[in-house]
């Protein structure tokens, strides 16, 4: 698994854990709908870790907890 689908991976499972879509997700953590989708669906490759930040922030985790999955592991 590459480091990008593993993001999108962890993006995906958050929402699905507060059963919200994408888009109420964004709106929870400050950010634009446009800046997930466009990572989330390939049209920008690489999400600033500030992003990251504001999606732990908004779901009420940690940076150690975003990224403590055992897929991160793995990363080719």
């Amino acid at each position: 698994m590459t480091i990008t689908e593993a993001l999108r991976k962890r993006i995906q499972e958050l929402a699905d854990e507060r059963q919200i879509s994408l888009t109420n997700l964004c709106l929870n953590c400050d950010l634009t709908p446009s800046t997930v989708f466009d990572f989330m669906y390939g049209k920008s490759k690489h999400p600033q870790i500030s992003t990251i930040n504001k999606i732990c922030k908004g779901c009420g985790i940690t940076l150690q907890q975003f990224f403590a999955k055992d897929y991160f592991d793995n990363i080719d």
